[in-house]
């Protein structure tokens, strides 16, 4: 798509505006591959915890001490999911500029995640980001009733503990699996991202099919209808 609109792979974007500095993104693939474990212990120089032990308070200290060493901004409730995200935000997604997939996220920052098949605590799940922006999320849908109402009550004791992105404990969700959920792949991109990036576009608003509306007054339309004016 970005060939056929550019006739190149290669396009110039401005993140701040027309008088911004310009970045180059080279969409030509295949788009590089980070697995986030492996790649943040390279920037980090440390061996993190194991993703199977990411609900434990150890391994909350560990990234917190990660996070006030290098100066990595992260608002209460501190937790574990919260800290690792901030990492990630701060030394992997900032080198994304060209497409690039972040792949294995742990099992404690996916709940709706499928358990990987060859790695223990993480999942099977991917983000495309380009320019430091998240454009595609994917995963395998976890299918498994029992695993994701333990999922979801880990997400409740975040969420309880102040994390407002955390989510509640789903009943009829879980129901719904009991029932059976065939093995299911999830896959969605912000269009209106991508949008941006080919039209070197740095406000949404610009790209979006309908404007945000402003709530209609009708209450000078009434006042006319009851002085029978309409």
């Amino acid at each position: 798509m970005v060939k056929s609109i550019h006739g190149t792979c290669k396009i110039n974007y401005q993140p701040e505006g027309p008088d911004g500095p310009t970045e180059e993104i080279d969409f030509t693939p295949p788009f590089k591959r980070m697995s986030m474990f492996p790649e943040l212990e390279k920037r980090l120089q440390v061996k993190l915890p194991h993703p199977s032990t990411l609900d434990t308070l150890e391994a909350v200290e560990i990234l917190d001490r990660l996070c006030a060493n290098h100066q990595v901004e992260c608002q209460p409730p501190r937790t574990a999911t919260r800290l690792l995200d901030k990492l990630v935000g701060h030394f992997l997604e900032e080198e994304c500029i060209n497409p690039t997939f972040i792949m294995d996220h742990p099992q404690i920052m996916s709940p709706l995640a499928k358990n990987h098949r060859s790695e223990k605590g993480l999942t099977e799940r991917f983000e495309l980001f380009v320019c430091k922006k998240e454009i595609c999320n994917a995963y395998t849908e976890l299918n498994h009733p029992f695993i994701q109402r333990e999922r979801f009550n880990q997400q409740a004791k975040d969420k309880a503990a102040g994390d407002d992105e955390a989510q509640m404990v789903d009943e009829n969700f879980c129901t719904a699996l009991e029932y059976g959920l065939p093995p299911t792949g999830g896959w969605g991109m912000g269009i209106d991202r991508v949008a941006m990036f080919l039209t070197n576009s740095n406000n949404i608003k610009e790209v979006l099919f309908f404007p945000v509306m402003k709530p209609e007054d009708n209450k000078p339309k009434e006042q006319a209808q009851e002085n029978g004016q309409l």
